[in-house]
């Protein structure tokens, strides 16, 4: 997109089509998307996440009962006008995958083979990747169809017609009720983003649905609480535990950055919070006029609630899981708490932009990567080649190779040794402009592609 002249944008809505045809488990248009865009203009937060049907009483983990208004495509129409070449030109790659095949991923294929049940049940027993090897081509002409609907129709390509009858059909003949009403209005609302400063630069991440903030609570707590080298990662840690102690009420947005953070400076608090699940796919982007981009995309689950819309090619969310409680409750009509959490930064070098996949892990791998970058001095590059941890489930992991392992153990951590590369610690993208050259980066973990035109 960039060579054929487009701009930030038009790449980065191209990515994201592109990985839903070639990462259907990870993300799709039954999903959703949240992206920070730094223009001429400054920094807009785009919340591309739908809401609970208005008329259900209840929402379930799985299955037609856990979808809610996707918010993919409502994102991509919404940042359409800012586009250069505009939605169709950007959706053209993605268009001739699904319609000429690609390879099947390896991960895909077992992520497939793992779901098989759940897909079977939610009617994709018929679609071709049930039975594509990995490596295989996999042709997807009915998604390819689809794309071509909001090439040409914008929104109303998914949210009106033939596709918005059959997401509600199948959804209500699981037992949801989800109904046509719940697609007329914008499942994209764009925000301000919220922001702190942190070692001479401002740190941009998403308002709620997201939990970014999380982010930000931790980030603005060692800004005014300085810096102790010698136990660097156990800080780190235990602001992040400390932050996700306040998960329910994210929907108080930058009101959490007046909560005072307590942490023990010397040993492990062992207070948990963080929680084990993963998913996602995330994409950065930067042009050589200043627009930069990041963006998380996700239908939350491997293949979100299992539900397939054979005609149309793509599977639904199950965002509905992610009510919990407090301000997270389940509601009709509301929106939960989202896992996905770029954040965007300015400063004296220029803008750049970072994602990373992993739910509970995003805000703690990207704590790691602004700290060591920002904080320490290192270099952005090396700061994500580095061993990583992450706190989940009363536990932390250590990737291999991590210098402070020993340390955090003595300091009471319940380190449990974590192969190198191990999918937990994520995988960063990132992209951005310094000192006006545009540059772009692509973790060594996971599957991550870094280009620069």
């Amino acid at each position: 997109m960039l060579a054929a002249g487009g701009n930030a944008v038009d790449a980065l809505i191209a990515a994201q089509a592109v990985l839903a045809v070639i990462a259907p488990d990870a993300c799709g248009l039954g999903g959703d998307a949240f992206v920070l865009l730094h223009d001429r203009n400054g920094v807009r937060a785009i919340n591309g996440a739908g809401a609970a049907p208005r008329d259900a009483t209840e929402m379930a983990g799985d299955g037609a009962q856990s979808v809610t208004v996707p918010g993919l495509v409502d994102t991509w129409a919404h940042l359409a006008g800012h586009a250069r070449l505009g939605l169709a030109a950007a959706l053209a790659p993605a268009i001739r995958l699904a319609r000429n095949g690609c390879r099947v991923d390896p991960g895909l294929a077992a992520a497939r083979d793992a779901q098989q049940a759940r897909l079977i049940a939610g009617g994709a027993a018929d679609w071709a990747l049930m039975q594509a090897a990995a490596g295989s081509r996999f042709v997807q002409p009915a998604l390819a169809r689809t794309l071509e609907r909001i090439a040409t129709n914008g929104r109303d390509g998914l949210y009106r017609g033939a596709v918005a009858q059959e997401m509600v059909s199948r959804v209500q003949a699981g037992g949801g009720v989800l109904g046509l009403h719940d697609l007329e209005p914008d499942a994209a609302t764009e925000l301000a983003p919220i922001t702190v400063e942190i070692a001479g630069h401002r740190v941009h991440v998403q308002p709620p649905a997201s939990q970014g903030v999380l982010l930000a609570m931790a980030l603005n707590a060692w800004a005014k609480g300085g810096v102790d080298s010698a136990n660097f990662d156990h800080l780190a840690i235990e602001l992040t535990q400390a932050a996700f102690a306040f998960r329910n009420d994210v929907a108080r947005g930058p009101a959490l950055l007046d909560e005072p953070l307590t942490i023990d400076p010397d040993k492990a608090g062992l207070r948990g919070g963080p929680r084990s699940y993963l998913h996602t796919a995330g994409v950065s982007v930067a042009d050589a006029d200043g627009m930069v981009a990041s963006s998380l995309v996700s239908v939350f689950d491997d293949f979100g609630s299992g539900v397939y819309l054979p005609d149309s090619g793509f599977v639904l969310n199950n965002r509905g899981g992610g009510f919990t409680g407090g301000l997270n409750a389940f509601a009709p009509g509301a929106r939960p708490i989202h896992t996905l959490a770029p954040a965007l930064v300015e400063g004296p070098m220029g803008v750049v932009a970072l994602s990373t996949p992993g739910a509970d892990g995003q805000v703690q791998t990207l704590l790691q990567v602004l700290l060591g970058w920002l904080v320490q001095g290192r270099d952005l590059a090396q700061v994500v080649d580095a061993p990583r941890w992450r706190s989940e489930d009363g536990a932390l992991l250590v990737e291999a190779g991590h210098p402070a392992r020993d340390r955090l153990h003595a300091m009471g951590h319940k380190v449990r040794d974590t192969a190198s590369g191990d999918m937990r610690f994520g995988a960063v993208t990132a992209a951005g402009l310094s000192d006006g050259t545009p540059f772009a980066l692509g973790d060594w973990r996971r599957t991550t592609w870094a280009g620069v035109v």
